[in-house]
């Protein structure tokens, strides 16, 4: 074979290699680029389920705590039949047991808070329809418009949801809230 054949040989050959490593390279590429995908997804994934079990800790038992609330309310309302009058002058087995039922009561809030469920206090408050349910309107000149002044039955949310809202009597007549704010802070 002559050198000029034998060169040309060589460089198609090396042409050869160079196209094989281009597709190698690219078959590279593409392999890394599927692995970060799926690695990606995964992670996703991932997070997808710590959330989902971080959510399912903190809201599996909204059902249950539900009907633990009805328990509640009818222990608060037994109680509030009771004159402050005879509670005072309550001796023997009565005042032993109105003093079983507060604690009782007591205690089945402090196990509610332990499990992320928080008693809403809306009195005094503007009235938020997310956490709150407006039952009537309270006409008072006195009170900004908007304003919680009554709650009939108590509100409670687990972890950032609403369990149950508050069920609540609305102020209505009086300045508008945010004007009663601006006012406050120009005198």
């Amino acid at each position: 074979m002559d050198p000029e054949g034998a060169e040309m040989q060589e460089l198609g050959a090396a042409d050869g290699f160079k196209a094989e490593r281009e597709r190698l390279e690219g078959e590279i590429a593409g392999f890394k680029d599927k692995f970060l995908r799926a690695f990606a997804e995964a992670e996703n994934i991932r997070r997808r389920a710590e959330k989902e079990v971080s959510d399912a800790k903190t809201y599996g038992i909204a059902s249950f705590a539900r009907d633990v609330l009805n328990v509640a309310d009818d222990l608060s309302r037994a109680l509030s039949t009771v004159e402050d009058e005879a509670k005072e002058k309550a001796d023997g087995a009565f005042k032993s047991l109105l003093d079983g039922l507060e604690l009782t009561e007591r205690g089945l809030h402090k196990a509610l808070e332990k499990h992320g469920i928080r008693k809403l206090e809306p009195k005094g408050e503007k009235f938020d329809p997310n956490l709150h349910q407006a039952m009537f309107e309270v006409p008072d000149e006195s009170i900004p418009a908007g304003t919680v002044v009554q709650v009939v039955q108590s509100g409670y949310v687990i972890g950032d949801r609403v369990l149950r809202p508050a069920m609540v009597g609305v102020s209505r007549g009086g300045p508008k809230a945010a004007r009663v704010e601006a006012e406050g802070s120009n005198g």
